[in-house]
């Protein structure tokens, strides 16, 4: 942890990974009911902005155009929910929405371009993933259910195969570009991605697959002219993908069809036809401006699984421009800064949450691809200046190689 962040900053960030775990999904081994499972999320919630503003009384934020954007968010949120169309889940949910944005604006204050939220990131999601190998060598047969296709669910916490490959994929790249970076050894990285990746295997997850391939890629391709580590490590990523594309061909097509014929495939598993009934869908002026209403993602009883369509049906085109505005903001800032190892982090994040999008859900209301977001956000926030010397005591020289960036 960076010296000057108080360790109660890492809980508050727990509570809020606790909070975005969902209520929805598999059969658990002790069966958990949803109304526990949402008292627990929610008070997560309410217990991290009761400490994150304990930790920040005299509230000191610091200015993120991220923040201010999902601030901005809330208002077609408000006002689409307050015709109650959705029911007052809608009003509950704005409220959920407005708590986590809160805590977010009081965790600014230490958002200063270290690797501090990273380090929480990857210990809080591994810690879930742990969740889940646990559940998988309890009961192998709860965990891999034939309801999901024998794909991996959570059989002690309720977690859906997408959501599982998410974690997995997201603690995956930061721990490499982390290793890249010379900021951790190779045999704790190991044990962070080697476990991850079996996780991620058994979840046959395509979206998750695809977004850490790509999002590695655009990242290490931004250290590539500044680490010769980075360098190294393209090369040899894209000859072990030559080979692996020749000699397992077959193993890998069969595996990212997951046994589905060409019509579900072409379809997206049945999205296509949820996305096309939704934009068919009769709209007034007001719902294609604000939306209908926070709700849960879903259009006639069928989930949307698209971030877009998603905030397009509840939060209208004016959610749509926000969400928009959160990538241009962010991506634009990650190509105007340096060279560095934040910014590869922050580029993976950003790379990461923009190809999930598409067939995921999530990006405009509390959820794991925010927090995915806020921490590309602190990493790409300018560091703090430091407090002015005392009169009198002589200013310490920092020598030249304290001065280089921090991937060489």
């Amino acid at each position: 942890m960076r010296e000057g962040t108080p360790r109660t900053v890492g809980i508050v960030w727990g509570l809020l990974v606790l909070n975005t775990l969902g209520s929805a999904g598999a059969k658990t081994i002790v069966p958990l009911p949803r109304s526990l499972i949402q008292m627990v999320t929610m008070g997560a919630l309410a217990a991290a902005f009761a400490l994150a503003l304990a930790v920040n009384l005299r509230l000191r934020i610091r200015a993120s155009a991220y923040v201010f954007l999902l601030t901005l968010l809330l208002v077609p949120s408000l006002i689409s929910s307050a015709n109650l169309e959705s029911g007052f889940g809608a009003l509950f949910r704005c409220a959920r929405l407005a708590l986590f944005v809160g805590t977010l604006w009081l965790l600014s204050r230490w958002w200063d371009g270290g690797l501090t939220f990273v380090r929480h990131h990857i210990r809080l999601y591994f810690a879930v993933l742990g969740s889940v190998a646990a559940g998988l060598v309890v009961s192998p047969g709860a965990a891999l259910p034939d309801l999901y296709g024998g794909r991996l669910v959570g059989a002690l916490w309720p977690l859906t195969p997408p959501q599982i490959g998410q974690y997995a994929a997201v603690i995956i790249g930061l721990t490499v570009l982390l290793v890249l970076g010379r900021r951790t050894d190779r045999t704790s990285a190991a044990v962070v991605i080697v476990p991850s990746l079996v996780l991620l295997a058994l979840t046959h997850t395509r979206t998750a697959t695809l977004g850490l391939l790509i999002g590695l890629a655009l990242a290490i391709g931004s250290l590539v002219l500044t680490s010769a580590a980075a360098r190294r490590f393209f090369a040899w990523a894209v000859l072990c993908a030559a080979v692996a594309a020749v000699a397992l061909g077959s193993v890998l097509q069969a595996w990212f069809l997951r046994g589905q014929s060409k019509e579900n495939f072409s379809s997206l598993t049945g999205r296509a036809k949820v996305w096309d009934a939704l934009l068919a869908a009769p709209r007034t002026p007001s719902e294609q401006l604000f939306g209908t209403g926070l709700g849960d993602k879903s259009f006639g009883g069928l989930p949307i699984d698209n971030s877009w369509l998603a905030v397009y049906h509840e939060q209208g085109l004016t959610g749509v421009a926000l969400v928009a505005a959160v990538f241009v903001v962010l991506g634009g800032v990650a190509l105007l800064r340096p060279p560095s190892l934040s910014r590869a982090c922050a580029i993976f994040l950003i790379s990461y949450c923009a190809i999930a999008s598409y067939t995921e859900a999530g990006l405009g209301d509390a959820s794991p691809y925010l927090l995915h977001l806020a921490v590309a956000a602190s990493l790409l926030a300018a560091p703090a200046p430091a407090p002015p010397a005392p009169p009198g005591v002589p200013r310490r020289r920092v020598p030249r190689w304290a001065q280089r960036s921090e991937v060489t």
